[in-house]
């Protein structure tokens, strides 16, 4: 392909971030409001929706369904639920585009429908393993299959009867323990999911919400089925993955201090607020409340010089997704921090610990890859050109490295930003950073 034809942006130093800003609405809670509001008994309206690729076609997939959605403004969905059984089959293959969590959600929730459903996905998300699911879902009756590798397109045929089983999953996922807990409420009997390391429960937490019976604790969830769920109101946070890329900007760029509002502060999604505090960071947290059943507060941070750490392994499974983040964080702090347990960051959207990697090198930054993390040297940045391989967070990470950057640094394949956080250009630039497309 010409390098020149792939979508890119230049970044380079900017201005200290000041002022307030609000990210998009959190992903996770936009993939589960429209699942559970298309099962649901009522009509479930969604304030704050991402206006993301990801979520769109979660969205999507539930109309072919015969889901009736509709979207008076952006980031607002109404989801007329047809109730646990009244989905309709497609003959046509259901397109999660970028969105493992869709792909993986749906296994579970479709694994028992009456009809079957073919699941595929973008180049990318046709990399990603799916046996994790698969494989838990077969032990419940689950029939599906695969390509080579368990890779998608996922076939999964219908009319099976699903049992209720206990569980321990082979690796910490939310995904994974959702596609359980899904399936578990089409399933006869109990369903019993256990972790080896607690993961985010934002599932849990929105079946309880819409009326179905579900005991949680940190890495445990059981349920029966033959219950119902009843459509609610859902209001969204604001999205602790997209806030990460902000807070790290502020911590880094001299002279900034920034609000970020109404983010998400769930548990179990906030490990880098304590890896970065860890490190030294100052970061506060102001207006705690609820919204739509998750903690929300207002994060207010102010630059602060921060050193390496070794990262506990207990916050690994809370900052999956903000590693690349982190990474630059390390590249920024003085002295070396080490990262371990981590092996999930090879098969994210691309693998994260080489890509990262190789980019912080290519910036000039010494990085040691393990096969579950990395030792990163911090040190001065320089400018150079960054391969994303299409991975928006790795896009996103290095657009912030580049704000501490002694040149301009040209980041490709960014399209995918999209997919998590439309409009993340204007913001950046609105809070202070120097980005063009």
């Amino acid at each position: 392909m010409n390098r020149e034809a792939v979508q890119h942006w230049i970044a380079s130093a900017g201005q200290p971030l000041s002022g307030n800003v609000r990210v998009p609405g959190d992903k996770s809670v936009s993939h589960r409001a429209v699942m559970l509001g298309a099962i649901a008994e009522g009509t479930t309206r969604i304030r704050g929706f991402l206006e993301g690729e990801d979520t769109r076609a979660t969205a999507r997939v539930f109309a072919q369904l015969g889901v009736c959605i509709e979207a008076p403004s952006a980031g607002e969905r109404i989801v007329h639920g047809v109730g646990l059984h009244g989905l309709r089959g497609s003959d046509a293959p259901l397109d999660c585009g970028n969105a493992g969590t869709g792909m993986r959600l749906l296994t579970g929730l479709l694994a028992a429908q009456s009809f079957d459903s073919t699941l595929i996905g973008d180049e990318s998300l046709s990399r990603r393993p799916m046996r994790r699911v698969a494989e838990p879902l077969a032990a419940m009756g689950a029939r599906i299959d695969s390509e080579p590798g368990g890779l998608p397109p996922l076939r999964l045929h219908g009319g099976a009867k699903l049992l209720g089983v206990e569980t321990t999953t082979a690796v910490a996922s939310a995904q994974v323990k959702s596609a359980l807990l899904l399936a578990g409420l089409y399933a006869d009997g109990e369903t019993v999911v256990r972790e080896p390391h607690p993961t985010r429960d934002y599932t849990e937490r929105m079946l309880a919400a819409f009326g179905w019976p579900i005991e949680f604790t940190p890495g445990a969830a059981r349920l029966r089925g033959g219950h119902r769920l009843t459509a609610i109101d859902v209001d969204v946070p604001a999205d602790f993955s997209s806030a990460a890329f902000f807070i790290v900007a502020a911590t880094l760029v001299p002279g900034s201090e920034l609000r970020i509002e109404a983010v998400g502060m769930n548990s179990r999604r906030t490990g880098l607020l304590g890896a970065l505090r860890l490190m030294g960071a100052d970061i506060r947290e102001e207006n705690r409340q609820e919204q739509g059943g998750e903690p929300v507060a207002d994060l207010v941070v102010r630059h602060a010089p921060l050193h390496g750490i070794e990262v506990p392994v207990e916050l690994v499974p809370d900052m999956i997704d903000e590693f690349p983040i982190l990474f630059v964080a390390a590249a920024c702090a003085n002295g070396r921090t080490v990262v371990r347990g981590a092996a999930e960051l090879r098969v994210k959207e691309s693998d994260r610990i080489a890509t990262m990697a190789t980019g912080l090198r290519g910036l000039g930054i010494e990085v040691e890859e393990t096969p579950d993390g990395a030792v990163i040297e911090g040190g001065r940045l320089r400018g150079g050109s960054i391969e994303s391989h299409g991975d928006h967070r790795i896009a996103m990470s290095f657009a912030v490295a580049a704000q501490l950057a002694e040149a301009e640094v040209r980041i490709d394949d960014v399209a995918n930003v999209a997919t998590s956080f439309p409009g993340f250009v204007a913001l950046a630039k609105a809070a202070g950073m120097a980005m063009v497309q």
